[in-house]
Protein backbone atom coordinates (compact mmCIF):
# COMPACT_ATOMS: atom_id res chain seq x y z
CA UNK A 1 0.00 0.00 0.00
CA UNK A 2 1.08 3.64 -0.72
CA UNK A 3 2.75 5.64 1.86
CA UNK A 4 0.29 8.40 3.85
CA UNK A 5 1.14 11.26 4.94
CA UNK A 6 0.32 10.51 8.23
CA UNK A 7 2.59 7.52 7.73
CA UNK A 8 5.52 10.03 6.72
CA UNK A 9 4.88 12.19 9.53
CA UNK A 10 5.36 9.80 12.47
CA UNK A 11 7.96 7.70 10.76
CA UNK A 12 11.08 7.59 12.67
CA UNK A 13 14.74 5.68 12.82
CA UNK A 14 14.83 3.23 15.50
CA UNK A 15 17.59 4.26 17.88
CA UNK A 16 19.77 0.78 17.20
CA UNK A 17 19.73 1.54 13.11
CA UNK A 18 21.84 4.56 11.43
CA UNK A 19 18.81 4.59 9.10
CA UNK A 20 15.68 2.73 7.65
CA UNK A 21 13.51 2.56 4.59
CA UNK A 22 9.73 2.63 4.18
CA UNK A 23 8.54 1.17 0.79
CA UNK A 24 6.00 3.45 -1.27
CA UNK A 25 5.82 1.12 -4.59
CA UNK A 26 6.99 0.95 -8.27
CA UNK A 27 10.39 1.46 -6.68
CA UNK A 28 9.98 4.75 -4.68
CA UNK A 29 10.95 4.74 -0.80
CA UNK A 30 11.69 7.67 1.88
CA UNK A 31 14.78 6.87 4.00
CA UNK A 32 14.39 8.16 7.36
CA UNK A 33 18.06 8.66 9.10
CA UNK A 34 18.92 8.98 12.62
CA UNK A 35 19.04 12.66 12.82
CA UNK A 36 15.43 12.73 11.76
CA UNK A 37 15.39 13.84 7.88
CA UNK A 38 13.38 12.27 5.77
CA UNK A 39 14.25 11.95 1.73
CA UNK A 40 12.87 10.42 -0.97
CA UNK A 41 14.73 8.04 -3.51
CA UNK A 42 13.76 6.17 -6.56
CA UNK A 43 15.42 2.62 -7.56
CA UNK A 44 15.84 1.63 -10.51
CA UNK A 45 17.82 -0.05 -13.10
CA UNK A 46 19.89 1.51 -16.37
CA UNK A 47 22.31 -0.80 -18.11
CA UNK A 48 21.73 -3.86 -16.38
CA UNK A 49 22.72 -1.88 -12.95
CA UNK A 50 20.86 -0.49 -10.05
CA UNK A 51 20.90 3.24 -9.85
CA UNK A 52 18.38 5.40 -7.40
CA UNK A 53 17.54 8.87 -8.19
CA UNK A 54 17.10 11.43 -4.97
CA UNK A 55 13.58 13.37 -5.14
CA UNK A 56 13.89 15.46 -1.96
CA UNK A 57 12.78 15.86 1.40
CA UNK A 58 9.67 15.15 3.40
CA UNK A 59 7.73 17.31 4.22
CA UNK A 60 8.40 19.81 1.73
CA UNK A 61 8.32 17.02 -1.01
CA UNK A 62 4.77 15.35 -0.25
CA UNK A 63 4.19 11.54 -0.93
CA UNK A 64 2.27 12.61 -3.99
CA UNK A 65 4.36 15.09 -5.57
CA UNK A 66 6.84 12.35 -4.50
CA UNK A 67 5.08 9.87 -6.89
CA UNK A 68 4.84 12.65 -9.80
CA UNK A 69 9.10 12.76 -9.80
CA UNK A 70 9.14 9.23 -10.27
CA UNK A 71 6.96 8.90 -12.63
CA UNK A 72 8.53 11.80 -14.88
CA UNK A 73 12.16 10.03 -14.08
CA UNK A 74 10.48 6.87 -15.40
CA UNK A 75 9.70 8.34 -18.64
CA UNK A 76 13.05 9.53 -19.29
CA UNK A 77 14.08 5.62 -18.25
CA UNK A 78 11.29 4.31 -20.78
CA UNK A 79 12.65 6.80 -23.24
CA UNK A 80 16.77 5.21 -22.91
CA UNK A 81 17.78 7.76 -20.76
CA UNK A 82 19.67 7.60 -17.52
CA UNK A 83 17.55 9.74 -14.79
CA UNK A 84 20.36 10.62 -13.09
CA UNK A 85 22.82 11.89 -16.16
CA UNK A 86 20.22 13.49 -17.60
CA UNK A 87 19.90 15.58 -14.10
CA UNK A 88 23.66 16.24 -13.77
CA UNK A 89 23.16 17.30 -17.64
CA UNK A 90 20.70 19.75 -16.74
CA UNK A 91 22.47 21.30 -14.11
CA UNK A 92 25.53 21.73 -15.76
CA UNK A 93 23.20 23.54 -18.30
CA UNK A 94 21.56 25.94 -15.85
CA UNK A 95 25.23 26.47 -14.73
CA UNK A 96 26.39 27.32 -18.28
CA UNK A 97 23.55 29.37 -18.95
CA UNK A 98 24.14 31.56 -15.70
CA UNK A 99 27.91 31.67 -16.88
CA UNK A 100 26.72 32.85 -20.40
CA UNK A 101 24.76 36.00 -19.46
CA UNK A 102 25.92 38.95 -20.92
CA UNK A 103 26.86 40.50 -17.87
CA UNK A 104 29.17 37.65 -17.04
CA UNK A 105 30.67 38.09 -20.73
CA UNK A 106 30.96 41.32 -20.25
CA UNK A 107 32.13 40.93 -17.04
CA UNK A 108 35.15 38.28 -17.72
CA UNK A 109 35.98 40.86 -21.11
CA UNK A 110 36.30 43.72 -18.27
CA UNK A 111 38.81 41.49 -16.23
CA UNK A 112 40.70 40.42 -19.34
CA UNK A 113 41.15 43.88 -20.55
CA UNK A 114 42.48 45.29 -17.15
CA UNK A 115 45.76 44.90 -17.71
CA UNK A 116 45.33 46.63 -21.01
CA UNK A 117 42.71 49.57 -20.11
CA UNK A 118 43.39 52.37 -18.09
CA UNK A 119 41.56 52.11 -14.56
CA UNK A 120 39.89 55.10 -15.12
CA UNK A 121 38.84 53.81 -18.87
CA UNK A 122 37.96 50.83 -17.57
CA UNK A 123 36.19 51.91 -14.00
CA UNK A 124 33.79 53.71 -16.38
CA UNK A 125 33.26 51.33 -19.15
CA UNK A 126 31.91 48.86 -16.35
CA UNK A 127 30.29 51.47 -14.65
CA UNK A 128 28.23 52.76 -17.92
CA UNK A 129 27.25 49.31 -18.18
CA UNK A 130 26.47 48.26 -14.72
CA UNK A 131 24.16 51.57 -15.14
CA UNK A 132 22.10 51.20 -18.40
CA UNK A 133 22.69 48.25 -19.66
CA UNK A 134 23.13 45.24 -17.32
CA UNK A 135 19.07 45.99 -15.21
CA UNK A 136 18.17 45.03 -18.38
CA UNK A 137 19.50 42.48 -19.99
CA UNK A 138 22.33 41.78 -17.87
CA UNK A 139 20.88 38.46 -16.45
CA UNK A 140 19.81 36.48 -19.79
CA UNK A 141 21.90 34.81 -21.76
CA UNK A 142 24.13 36.17 -24.15
CA UNK A 143 22.60 34.46 -27.38
CA UNK A 144 19.18 35.17 -26.55
CA UNK A 145 19.93 39.08 -26.16
CA UNK A 146 18.72 40.34 -30.09
CA UNK A 147 19.08 43.34 -31.75
CA UNK A 148 15.32 44.66 -30.43
CA UNK A 149 16.33 43.90 -27.20
CA UNK A 150 19.53 45.88 -27.46
CA UNK A 151 17.97 48.78 -29.52
CA UNK A 152 15.20 49.23 -26.54
CA UNK A 153 17.83 49.39 -24.19
CA UNK A 154 19.86 51.69 -26.06
CA UNK A 155 16.96 54.16 -26.74
CA UNK A 156 16.04 53.85 -23.14
CA UNK A 157 19.74 55.93 -23.00
CA UNK A 158 18.89 58.16 -25.69
CA UNK A 159 15.55 59.11 -24.73
CA UNK A 160 17.41 60.99 -21.85
CA UNK A 161 19.31 63.19 -24.04
CA UNK A 162 22.47 61.38 -23.96
CA UNK A 163 23.23 60.22 -27.40
CA UNK A 164 26.96 60.43 -27.16
CA UNK A 165 26.35 57.65 -24.21
CA UNK A 166 24.00 55.54 -26.46
CA UNK A 167 26.18 55.56 -29.41
CA UNK A 168 29.55 54.78 -26.47
CA UNK A 169 26.90 51.86 -25.13
CA UNK A 170 26.10 50.37 -28.37
CA UNK A 171 30.17 49.85 -29.27
CA UNK A 172 30.90 48.46 -25.60
CA UNK A 173 28.02 45.96 -25.94
CA UNK A 174 29.41 45.21 -29.29
CA UNK A 175 32.70 44.71 -27.91
CA UNK A 176 31.07 41.99 -25.31
CA UNK A 177 29.10 39.99 -27.67
CA UNK A 178 32.36 39.76 -29.60
CA UNK A 179 34.00 38.06 -26.73
CA UNK A 180 30.95 36.37 -26.51
CA UNK A 181 31.56 34.58 -29.77
CA UNK A 182 35.12 33.83 -28.62
CA UNK A 183 34.07 32.45 -25.63
CA UNK A 184 30.94 30.13 -27.49
CA UNK A 185 28.37 31.71 -25.44
CA UNK A 186 26.49 33.44 -29.07
CA UNK A 187 27.20 33.59 -32.51
CA UNK A 188 25.84 36.93 -33.77
CA UNK A 189 26.96 40.74 -33.17
CA UNK A 190 23.38 42.11 -32.85
CA UNK A 191 25.04 46.22 -31.87
CA UNK A 192 26.77 45.56 -35.14
CA UNK A 193 23.30 45.47 -36.75
CA UNK A 194 22.12 48.38 -34.95
CA UNK A 195 24.44 50.43 -37.13
CA UNK A 196 22.60 53.97 -38.14
CA UNK A 197 19.72 52.69 -35.71
CA UNK A 198 20.56 55.43 -33.18
CA UNK A 199 20.40 58.74 -34.05
CA UNK A 200 23.56 60.81 -35.38
CA UNK A 201 25.56 62.97 -32.95
CA UNK A 202 26.68 65.93 -34.39
CA UNK A 203 30.77 65.81 -34.30
CA UNK A 204 31.64 68.83 -31.94
CA UNK A 205 35.53 69.79 -32.14
CA UNK A 206 37.06 71.71 -29.34
CA UNK A 207 36.95 75.51 -29.84
CA UNK A 208 40.08 76.64 -31.16
CA UNK A 209 41.92 79.62 -32.98
CA UNK A 210 42.75 78.57 -36.39
CA UNK A 211 43.82 82.03 -38.06
CA UNK A 212 47.17 83.47 -37.82
CA UNK A 213 45.44 86.87 -37.28
CA UNK A 214 43.19 85.69 -33.79
CA UNK A 215 46.02 84.10 -32.90
CA UNK A 216 47.83 87.25 -32.71
CA UNK A 217 45.18 89.17 -30.92
CA UNK A 218 45.30 85.91 -28.28
CA UNK A 219 49.33 85.69 -27.67
CA UNK A 220 48.53 89.38 -27.05
CA UNK A 221 45.41 89.12 -24.76
CA UNK A 222 47.93 86.27 -22.94
CA UNK A 223 51.01 88.62 -22.29
CA UNK A 224 48.57 91.39 -21.12
CA UNK A 225 46.89 88.88 -18.73
CA UNK A 226 46.49 90.47 -15.56
CA UNK A 227 45.63 87.92 -13.20
CA UNK A 228 47.72 85.54 -11.19
CA UNK A 229 51.39 85.28 -12.91
CA UNK A 230 50.92 81.42 -12.51
CA UNK A 231 48.00 81.85 -15.23
CA UNK A 232 49.38 83.72 -17.43
CA UNK A 233 52.86 81.46 -17.84
CA UNK A 234 50.50 78.55 -18.36
CA UNK A 235 48.57 79.90 -20.61
CA UNK A 236 51.52 81.08 -22.80
CA UNK A 237 53.31 77.79 -22.55
CA UNK A 238 50.35 76.05 -23.28
CA UNK A 239 50.56 78.03 -26.70
CA UNK A 240 54.13 77.29 -27.15
CA UNK A 241 54.36 73.40 -26.26
CA UNK A 242 50.83 72.25 -27.30
CA UNK A 243 50.51 69.70 -24.89
CA UNK A 244 47.40 68.09 -23.60
CA UNK A 245 45.44 70.55 -20.93
CA UNK A 246 46.04 67.97 -18.08
CA UNK A 247 50.15 67.30 -18.95
CA UNK A 248 50.57 70.94 -18.67
CA UNK A 249 48.75 71.58 -15.26
CA UNK A 250 50.23 68.98 -13.73
CA UNK A 251 53.80 69.73 -14.94
CA UNK A 252 56.67 69.10 -12.29
CA UNK A 253 59.45 70.53 -12.00
CA UNK A 254 61.58 67.17 -11.85
CA UNK A 255 60.10 66.90 -15.48
CA UNK A 256 62.16 70.02 -16.24
CA UNK A 257 65.93 70.23 -17.48
CA UNK A 258 66.35 74.49 -18.39
CA UNK A 259 69.78 73.53 -18.73
CA UNK A 260 68.92 71.16 -21.56
CA UNK A 261 66.05 73.02 -22.81
CA UNK A 262 63.60 69.62 -22.48
CA UNK A 263 60.35 68.35 -20.96
CA UNK A 264 60.11 64.65 -20.17
CA UNK A 265 56.79 63.59 -19.40
CA UNK A 266 56.96 60.32 -17.29
CA UNK A 267 54.94 57.53 -19.30
CA UNK A 268 52.78 56.77 -16.79
CA UNK A 269 51.39 60.74 -16.90
CA UNK A 270 50.59 60.36 -20.89
CA UNK A 271 47.12 59.59 -22.05
CA UNK A 272 48.14 55.62 -23.06
CA UNK A 273 46.82 52.39 -22.38
CA UNK A 274 48.22 50.78 -18.88
CA UNK A 275 50.79 48.94 -20.78
CA UNK A 276 52.17 52.10 -22.28
CA UNK A 277 51.85 53.93 -19.00
CA UNK A 278 53.86 50.77 -17.21
CA UNK A 279 56.51 49.68 -20.51
CA UNK A 280 56.27 52.84 -22.65
CA UNK A 281 58.87 55.83 -23.13
CA UNK A 282 58.43 59.05 -22.02
CA UNK A 283 57.50 61.54 -23.82
CA UNK A 284 59.75 64.34 -24.82
CA UNK A 285 59.24 67.90 -25.43
CA UNK A 286 62.19 70.31 -26.37
CA UNK A 287 61.88 73.62 -24.97
CA UNK A 288 61.91 76.59 -27.29
CA UNK A 289 64.41 79.44 -25.75
CA UNK A 290 61.21 81.59 -24.87
CA UNK A 291 59.75 78.61 -22.89
CA UNK A 292 62.69 78.40 -20.68
CA UNK A 293 62.63 81.73 -20.04
CA UNK A 294 58.83 82.03 -19.08
CA UNK A 295 60.53 78.88 -16.43
CA UNK A 296 63.03 80.42 -15.37
CA UNK A 297 60.97 83.73 -14.29
CA UNK A 298 58.47 81.24 -12.94
CA UNK A 299 61.12 79.07 -10.87
CA UNK A 300 61.39 81.83 -8.03
CA UNK A 301 57.48 81.73 -7.30
CA UNK A 302 57.26 78.28 -7.56
CA UNK A 303 60.60 75.94 -7.63
CA UNK A 304 60.34 75.20 -4.05
CA UNK A 305 57.05 72.80 -4.64
CA UNK A 306 56.66 70.01 -6.95
CA UNK A 307 54.24 71.49 -9.32
CA UNK A 308 55.34 74.20 -11.87
CA UNK A 309 51.70 75.66 -11.52
CA UNK A 310 50.37 74.82 -7.87
CA UNK A 311 46.95 75.06 -6.71
CA UNK A 312 46.12 78.56 -5.06
CA UNK A 313 44.48 76.96 -2.15
CA UNK A 314 47.38 73.99 -1.46
CA UNK A 315 50.75 73.73 -3.38
CA UNK A 316 50.41 69.85 -2.79
CA UNK A 317 47.92 69.70 -5.77
CA UNK A 318 48.30 71.31 -9.52
CA UNK A 319 46.62 73.85 -10.73
CA UNK A 320 42.55 73.11 -10.89
CA UNK A 321 41.22 72.12 -14.53
CA UNK A 322 39.23 75.23 -14.86
CA UNK A 323 41.93 77.91 -14.14
CA UNK A 324 42.79 77.98 -17.86
CA UNK A 325 38.93 77.84 -18.91
CA UNK A 326 38.30 80.68 -16.89
CA UNK A 327 41.08 82.62 -17.73
CA UNK A 328 40.72 82.71 -21.44
CA UNK A 329 36.92 83.50 -20.56
CA UNK A 330 38.45 86.61 -18.67
CA UNK A 331 40.40 87.95 -22.15
CA UNK A 332 36.54 87.27 -23.84
CA UNK A 333 37.42 83.90 -25.27
CA UNK A 334 34.38 82.17 -24.81
CA UNK A 335 33.82 78.37 -24.99
CA UNK A 336 32.98 78.23 -28.64
CA UNK A 337 35.98 80.45 -29.29
CA UNK A 338 38.99 78.86 -27.74
CA UNK A 339 39.74 76.25 -24.98
CA UNK A 340 42.68 74.79 -23.14
CA UNK A 341 42.92 71.70 -25.55
CA UNK A 342 42.35 74.81 -28.34
CA UNK A 343 45.92 75.25 -28.25
CA UNK A 344 46.54 71.59 -30.07
CA UNK A 345 44.84 72.37 -32.75
CA UNK A 346 46.14 75.99 -33.18
CA UNK A 347 49.72 74.99 -33.16
CA UNK A 348 48.50 72.02 -35.70
CA UNK A 349 46.67 74.29 -38.00
CA UNK A 350 48.71 77.03 -38.41
CA UNK A 351 52.29 74.92 -38.51
CA UNK A 352 51.03 73.07 -41.19
CA UNK A 353 48.97 75.49 -43.52
CA UNK A 354 51.67 78.34 -42.49
CA UNK A 355 54.89 77.05 -41.39
CA UNK A 356 54.77 73.80 -44.00
CA UNK A 357 56.12 71.54 -40.99
CA UNK A 358 55.45 67.98 -41.73
CA UNK A 359 52.53 66.40 -40.67
CA UNK A 360 53.93 63.63 -39.07
CA UNK A 361 56.50 65.64 -37.32
CA UNK A 362 53.77 67.37 -35.62
CA UNK A 363 51.54 64.45 -34.41
CA UNK A 364 54.37 62.46 -33.18
CA UNK A 365 55.23 66.04 -30.71
CA UNK A 366 51.15 65.97 -30.24
CA UNK A 367 52.35 62.15 -28.53
CA UNK A 368 49.32 60.95 -31.12
CA UNK A 369 49.45 57.19 -31.95
CA UNK A 370 50.82 56.44 -35.55
CA UNK A 371 50.48 53.54 -37.36
CA UNK A 372 52.57 52.12 -39.88
CA UNK A 373 56.42 51.59 -39.75
CA UNK A 374 57.55 55.00 -38.81
CA UNK A 375 54.61 54.67 -35.67
CA UNK A 376 56.63 55.20 -32.65
CA UNK A 377 60.06 56.00 -34.38
CA UNK A 378 58.91 59.88 -33.99
CA UNK A 379 59.01 59.74 -30.26
CA UNK A 380 63.03 58.28 -30.42
CA UNK A 381 65.97 61.00 -29.23
CA UNK A 382 67.41 60.41 -33.03
CA UNK A 383 64.79 62.51 -34.24
CA UNK A 384 64.96 65.12 -31.30
CA UNK A 385 67.02 67.68 -33.86
CA UNK A 386 63.61 68.10 -36.65
CA UNK A 387 61.18 68.40 -33.40
CA UNK A 388 63.77 71.38 -31.63
CA UNK A 389 63.24 72.79 -34.53
CA UNK A 390 60.19 73.01 -35.40
CA UNK A 391 58.97 73.76 -31.35
CA UNK A 392 61.82 76.95 -32.00
CA UNK A 393 60.16 77.95 -35.03
CA UNK A 394 56.84 77.81 -33.35
CA UNK A 395 58.11 79.64 -31.18
CA UNK A 396 59.48 82.52 -32.83
CA UNK A 397 56.01 83.01 -35.29
CA UNK A 398 53.34 82.93 -32.26
CA UNK A 399 55.80 85.67 -31.54
CA UNK A 400 55.68 87.18 -34.58
CA UNK A 401 52.08 87.00 -34.31
CA UNK A 402 51.89 88.70 -31.24
CA UNK A 403 53.97 91.92 -32.33
CA UNK A 404 51.63 91.94 -35.29
CA UNK A 405 53.80 91.54 -38.11
CA UNK A 406 52.55 91.04 -41.61
CA UNK A 407 51.08 87.25 -41.53
CA UNK A 408 52.30 85.49 -44.38
CA UNK A 409 53.30 82.73 -45.26
CA UNK A 410 56.49 81.12 -44.84
CA UNK A 411 58.78 78.25 -45.27
CA UNK A 412 60.38 75.90 -42.46
CA UNK A 413 63.94 75.48 -42.54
Amino acid sequence: MPLTDLECKNASCPPDKTRVRLVDGGGLYIEVASNGSKRWFWKYYFSGKEKRLALGSYPEVPPKTARLKRDEARLLQQAGADPAQERIVAKLQRKAASVNTFEAVARDLHELKAADWSDDYGARWLARLEKDVFPWIGKLPIAEVKAPLLLSTLRRVEGRGVKELAHSLREACGQVFKHGNRLGACEHNPAATLSGALKPVATKHMAAVLEPKAAGDLMRAIQAYEGQPTTRTALELSALIFQRPGNVRAMEWAWIDLDAAMLTIPAESMKRVKAGKINGRPHFVPLAPRAVELLKDLWPLTGHGRYVFPSLLTGERPMSENTLRTALRRMGFDNETMTPHGFRAMARTLMVERLNVHPDVIEAQLAHGKSGPLGMAYDRAEFMEQRRQMMNLWAEYLQRLAQGAEVVPFRAA
